[in-house]
C-alpha cells in the first residue's frame, strides 16, 4: 500500500540529505533534482506488465560476466518477476569475490540496501552503497568499502552505469523504499548461474565459490521469493524464512525438493556437456568490462568523448579483454580471428599509466571543498529502456 502523500513528502526530504559514499569531500551539504526523478512511463508500464506497481518490494541482481543489472519486482501474486535489465557501462577487475580495499574487485555475493546506504549527492551523479562487506565477509577479515552502484561511466570497485541509468534505477528504489521496503536484497554474481557457465568455468580456482552462490541462486529461480541468508564459516546457508547458522539445523522447507530437483537437473546437464566434449573457458581482463550495447559505433563515439575527459576509466582495458577455451587436455583451442573494426578509443590519447588516469578521474571528483557544490560532468548517457543485445556465450 502506498503511504499518504504527506509520509512520502517527508521520506523524500529526508532521503535527499543522506549519504551512502564517504570518499573525501563527496558529501555535499546542497540536494540535486536529479534525486526525485520520476520514474519514466516505460517503466512504469512494464511494473503493470508483470503485476506490479511502484511502492512495490525490489530485488536487484548483477552479473559480471555479462554486464548486466536486474531489477524484479514483487508481484500481486507474491512472486518477483523480472522487471528490466539495464546494461552496465563498466566495471572494473576480475571475475571473482572482492576481499581487499585497492584490489579493484566488483564484490560477489549477497548484500543488504537500506535508505541510509542511498547518496542523493554524489559526486559521481548518483549512488547507493551495495554493502560490502557483508557480515560474513567480515567475519573473514576482508577489508575495503564504498563499494557502490553509481552513474558516470568510471569504475575502481563499482558497477558504474550512465547517468539516465542511475537516475532510474534510483527511482525505483526509492519508491519501493517510500512504498514501505525496509532493505532491498542486492545479488552479485559473476555471470549467470547456467550449467553452462559452471562447465565453461569449472576449472576456475573460484569454482567452490561459485558453486555456493549458485545454491541462492537457484533457491530464488525456484521460489522467486527472497532467500533468507545466513553463513557458516566462508559458506553462505539460505533458507526459506531463516538461514541456519553453524551448528543450526535448517527449518522445514516447502521449497527444498523442488531446489533439489533444480539442481540434480543443472548437474545431470553438466555431466551430459562435460561427457559431450564441452571445452573450458578462462577469461582475462586487464581491468574489468562493459556491456557489448555499448560497442556500436553510435556509443564509441559516446565513450570516446567520455574517455578524453577523464570520464572513463582505463579505456584501454575494453580492449583488452582476452577468452581462451581448452578442450579436454587442457590445450588451446584454435580460434577464427576476429574481423578487425576501428578501436573504440582509438581518437582517445593513451594515460601515462593506467592507474594515473583513473586516480585523476577521482581525484578530481572528490577534491572539492564541503559545501562547495560540485559541476557534475555532462554526460548525455543512455536510455535504460533500450532492448539488450544477445548475450556473449
Amino acid at each position: 500500500m502506498a503511504l499518504p502523500t504527506l509520509n512520502r513528502v517527508l521520506f523524500l526530504s529526508a532521503l535527499l540529505v543522506l549519504g551512502g559514499c564517504s570518499s573525501s569531500n563527496n558529501r555535499a551539504s546542497y540536494t540535486n533534482a536529479r534525486a526525485v526523478t520520476p520514474i519514466p512511463a516505460t517503466t512504469l508500464a512494464a511494473m503493470d506488465h508483470i503485476g506490479s506497481n511502484r511502492d512495490a518490494p525490489i530485488l536487484i541482481r548483477a552479473y559480471k560476466k555479462e554486464s548486466e543489472i536486474e531489477i524484479w519486482k514483487l508481484t500481486s501474486s507474491g512472486k518477483y518477476a523480472l522487471m528490466k535489465s539495464y546494461p552496465v557501462c563498466r566495471w572494473s577487475g576480475q571475475l571473482g569475490p572482492k576481499t581487499r580495499e585497492g584490489d579493484r574487485q566488483v564484490p560477489e555475493g549477497f548484500y543488504t540496501v537500506t535508505p541510509n546506504q542511498m547518496n542523493p549527492n554524489s559526486a559521481l551523479w548518483l549512488a547507493f552503497n551495495v554493502g560490502y562487506p557483508n557480515a560474513m565477509e567480515r567475519s573473514l577479515g576482508r577489508s575495503g568499502g564504498d563499494i557502490m552502484v553509481h552513474g558516470t561511466c568510471s569504475s575502481r570497485g563499482c558497477f558504474a552505469m550512465t547517468n539516465e541509468q542511475i537516475e532510474e534505477i534510483y527511482a525505483v528504489m526509492r519508491e519501493a523504499f517510500q512504498g514501505g521496503q525496509k532493505s532491498i536484497q542486492f545479488q552479485s554474481y559473476p555471470f549467470h548461474m547456467t550449467a553452462e557457465n559452471l562447465v565453461k568455468f569449472r576449472n576456475d580456482e573460484n569454482m567452490p565459490f561459485w558453486k555456493n552462490l549458485k545454491e541462492g541462486s537457484d533457491r530464488f529461480e525456484v521460489t522467486k521469493t527472497e532467500p533468507a541468508v545466513g553463513y557458516c564459516g566462508a559458506h553462505y546457508t539460505f533458507g526459506s524464512t531463516e538461514a541456519p547458522g553453524c551448528g543450526q539445523t535448517a527449518a522445514s522447507d516447502p521449497a527444498a525438493a523442488e531446489i533439489a530437483a533444480k539442481a540434480a537437473a543443472d548437474n545431470a546437464k553438466m555431466s551430459s556437456l562435460i561427457a559431450a566434449g564441452a571445452t573450458t573457458t578462462r577469461i582475462s581482463y586487464s581491468d574489468g568490462d562493459q556491456n557489448p550495447f555499448f560497442r556500436t559505433p553510435e556509443k564509441q563515439k559516446l565513450l570516446e568523448k567520455w574517455a578524453a575527459a577523464g570520464e572513463l576509466s582505463r579505456p584501454d582495458a575494453l580492449s583488452a579483454v582476452e577468452e581462451t577455451e581448452f578442450d579436454h587436455q587442457g590445450n588451446p583451442v584454435p580460434r577464427q580471428p576476429a574481423p578487425v573494426t576501428a578501436t573504440a578509443y582509438a581518437a582517445t590519447p593513451a594515460p601515462t599509466t593506467a592507474a594515473a588516469q583513473d586516480d585523476g578521474f577521482f581525484q578530481k571528483w572528490f577534491s572539492t571543498a564541503p559545501n562547495q557544490p560540485t559541476a557534475d560532468p555532462v554526460l548525455i548517457g543512455t536510455p535504460a529502456n533500450v532492448p539488450l543485445p544477445p548475450r556473449r556465450g
